[in-house]
C-alpha cells in the first residue's frame, strides 16, 4: 500500500524530486510581452543556443534539456502564478527569471516550497533580497549585484572628478535597489545623491521624461546614474540632451545595452544629436566582442547555429533579434553553468540532488577568465563588473576612464 501511495504522489509531483518524464525540464518566467520584451527574448535565445548544442550531443545523461518559458509581462502577480504552474508541471528547477519586481515577489513562494527542493538558478537581476537571508539559500546567482555595478560606476566617475551625482530610477524594487547602491557608494566617498527622479515601470520610449530631467537639473549634477529599462532610459537620455544636460549618464546592465543602443541610434538623426555620446554601461559579463575568451568564441559560433530559437508563441508583434548581445551572452553563460550542475548529479531528474551539486562547484573555468564558485555559504557565482562605452555604434570595453574626466 505504501509503495502504491508513493507512486500516486509522484505522478502529481508531490514527492520531492519525483519525475514522470525523461526530459530535464527547467522553468523560466519573464516579460516576453511589452516594452521590456527584448530582454526576455535575448536572454532566452542565449540560453537556448547552449541547450540546443548540448541536446544535439545527446543531452545530459541521455536526457534532453527543455526550457519551459512563460510570459509574465514583467509583472509580479503573473510571475507568482507562473511559478505555481511550473512547479505543478514538475520542473526540475526555476531558471533565468527576469526582473527584480517579479523575482522579489516569487521569493516567499520559494521559501514555502522548501520541502520540494525548488531552487531558482541564475535570475536576471542584481537586487539584494535573493542575496540575503532568509531567501539567499533558495537562489543561486551568476551575476554581480546592482550594488556592485553601481559602486563600480560611482567609483569610476569620482576618480575622474565627478562628485555631484544624481540618480534616475524605476519606481519599484529594482530602481530602489540601484538607488540604495548609489547612496552607499557615494557615502564611501563622503558624498550624497544631489538629486533624484523616478518613472513608472513599463513606461514606453514615446513618453516625455522632461519633468524628470528638470527635477535632476535642480541639483546641478555632473553625472547621472540611471537604473531602469531601456525604453525609459532611452527617453531620459533623449530629453536630457535636448535640455542641455550634457553630463555622463551611466546605466546598469539590466538596461539591455544593445536594445538601448538600437533606440538611441534610430532616434539620433531625428534630434540632430549623437545620443550615444557620454553613455557608460556596466555589464556583469565580458564583452561579446572579446574573442580572446573561449566562451565568447563558443557563444558566437553557437548563436550562428542555433540563434533562431525564438519563443515564437510568446512574442507579440514584430521583433528583430540581435545576432549577438550582452543579455544573450549572459543567458548563454547561465545555461552553460546550469548544464555543469546537471552533469554533477547522479540522477539529473532528482531535484533533491541540485543543492549539493551546485554548491560543489569550485573554481569552475567556463571560459571567461573568471572562475565560478559556489558553496553552502556562497550562492554568488560571479561578482566582477565590466564597464563599456559606445564606439563605432557598439558597446565596447571602457579601458580609459580619463575620456570622461571633468
Amino acid at each position: 500500500m505504501a509503495a502504491l501511495l508513493a507512486a500516486c504522489l509522484a505522478l502529481v509531483g508531490l514527492v520531492p524530486g519525483a519525475r514522470a518524464s525523461e526530459e530535464i525540464r527547467l522553468g523560466m518566467s519573464a516579460g516576453f510581452h511589452g516594452p521590456t520584451r527584448g530582454l526576455a527574448v535575448e536572454l532566452y535565445r542565449g540560453a537556448m543556443a547552449y541547450f540546443e548544442h548540448v541536446n544535439a550531443q545527446g543531452g545530459v545523461g541521455g536526457k534532453k534539456v527543455v526550457l519551459l518559458a512563460v510570459n509574465d509581462d514583467y509583472d509580479p502577480l503573473p510571475a507568482i502564478e507562473n511559478t505555481i504552474q511550473l512547479v505543478a508541471q514538475d520542473v526540475l528547477c526555476l531558471f533565468s527569471y527576469l526582473g527584480t519586481p517579479t523575482v522579489t515577489r516569487v521569493l516567499p513562494l520559494l521559501k514555502s516550497y522548501h520541502t520540494k527542493d525548488i531552487f531558482l538558478f541564475f535570475p536576471f537581476t542584481g537586487a539584494q533580497p535573493q542575496r540575503e537571508p532568509p531567501y539567499d539559500r533558495f537562489v543561486f546567482n551568476l551575476r554581480a549585484s546592482y550594488r556592485a555595478e553601481v559602486k563600480a560606476l560611482v567609483d569610476a566617475l569620482v576618480r575622474v572628478g565627478h562628485t555631484r551625482v544624481a540618480v534616475f530610477y524605476q519606481a519599484d524594487a529594482y530602481g530602489r535597489s540601484g538607488w540604495d547602491g548609489a547612496r552607499l557608494a557615494l557615502a564611501a566617498h563622503d558624498l550624497e545623491i544631489v538629486a533624484e527622479a523616478t518613472y513608472r515601470r513599463g513606461t514606453p520610449f514615446t513618453e516625455s521624461m522632461r519633468p524628470q530631467v528638470a527635477e535632476l537639473q535642480k541639483g546641478g549634477p555632473d553625472a547621472v546614474i540611471s537604473v531602469g529599462a531601456y525604453p525609459a532610459c532611452a527617453a531620459f537620455i533623449r530629453d536630457a540632451r535636448a535640455a542641455g544636460l550634457d553630463v555622463p549618464i551611466a546605466n546598469v546592465s539590466f538596461v539591455g545595452s544593445e536594445l538601448l543602443l538600437r533606440v538611441l541610434l534610430e532616434e539620433g538623426p531625428a534630434t540632430g544629436r549623437d545620443l550615444t555620446r557620454g553613455i557608460i554601461n556596466s555589464q556583469v559579463a565580458p564583452s561579446y566582442e572579446d574573442v580572446s575568451l573561449p566562451a565568447v568564441r563558443q557563444y558566437r559560433r553557437l548563436m550562428d547555429s542555433y540563434g533562431d530559437k525564438l519563443p515564437l508563441d510568446l512574442v507579440r508583434g514584430e521583433y528583430r533579434p540581435f545576432r549577438f548581445s550582452q543579455v544573450g551572452l549572459e543567458g548563454f553563460l547561465n545555461a552553460k553553468v546550469m548544464v555543469e550542475v546537471l552533469r554533477r548529479m547522479e540522477n539529473p531528474l532528482d531535484r533533491r540532488q541540485l543543492k549539493a551539486a551546485a554548491e560543489g562547484i569550485h573554481d569552475l573555468d567556463i571560459g571567461i577568465g573568471e572562475p565560478v564558485s559556489f558553496g553552502p555559504d556562497n550562492h554568488e557565482g560571479l561578482n566582477r563588473v565590466f564597464l563599456t562605452v559606445v564606439k563605432n555604434d557598439q558597446f565596447v570595453p571602457l579601458r580609459d576612464m580619463s575620456v570622461f574626466a571633468k
